[in-house]
């Protein structure tokens, strides 16, 4: 046997009738301060801005992703393992 219910209902009623909280007010509070934060670190997202920060990183960063790949393509490879300093 096959029984098919449908129950039309808007969330606050599904809510309410399985007796979960009403999570309404949080989630308004928790929206209002993600956009005041957002609007408030407008500036950050500025292309000049992002590149001056991702340039500071970049050396370092770049070197350091190198030595991830060589350390890690060195077993596979057949080669010795860690850094480049060691071979």
């Amino acid at each position: 046997m096959k029984v098919n219910i449908e129950i039309e209902c808007t969330p606050e009623e599904a809510r309410s009738f399985l007796g979960l909280p009403d999570v309404t007010a949080l989630n308004e509070s928790l929206m209002a301060e993600m956009q005041k934060r957002a609007e408030a670190n407008m500036d950050q997202l500025d292309p000049e801005v992002l590149m001056r920060q991702w340039s500071a990183f970049g050396g370092q960063m770049t070197n350091q992703f190198m030595e991830l790949m060589r350390s890690a393509a060195g077993p596979a490879a057949g080669g010795k393992t860690g850094s480049s300093k060691d071979r």
